[in-house]
């Protein structure tokens, strides 16, 4: 099986929409390579307020999906505001490889930018 079962994301900062065509957003692509299904649990942590656990994911054998901050049915209708930084601890009973990406379109000069996060075997 190829990925990791657990995943940190220490920069999280989901920027607002902005008045570009293309709308500010943050995303966490998770890529599950092997052939059992992956049933992932997202927590969020905050500078000022306590973490938000047990959040359900999901994604099916050998296939990628794409969870962004912003939308209802992704994180189990928590959604991140505009501005509050925060991290993600993503935890999956099986291997995965998670990408986040984050499109900052508060100025013409649109920035884009991918990293994979930290893992750590349990």
């Amino acid at each position: 099986m190829y990925g990791k079962k657990v995943w940190f994301f220490p920069d999280g900062d989901r920027p607002p929409p902005g008045d570009s065509a293309l709308k500010g957003h943050e995303s966490y692509i998770v890529l599950n390579p092997n052939n059992k299904d992956a049933h992932l649990v997202a927590t969020f942590y905050f500078e000022e307020a306590e973490a938000v656990r047990n959040i359900n994911l999901a994604v099916k054998a050998e296939r990628v999906k794409c969870f962004q901050s912003h939308r209802n049915e992704d994180f189990d209708s928590h959604i991140v505001s505009p501005g509050i930084q925060y991290a993600v601890k993503i935890e999956s009973d099986v291997p995965v490889i998670i990408q986040y990406g984050r499109l900052d379109a508060r100025q013409k000069n649109l920035a884009y930018y991918t990293t994979m996060g930290y893992t750590e075997e349990k």
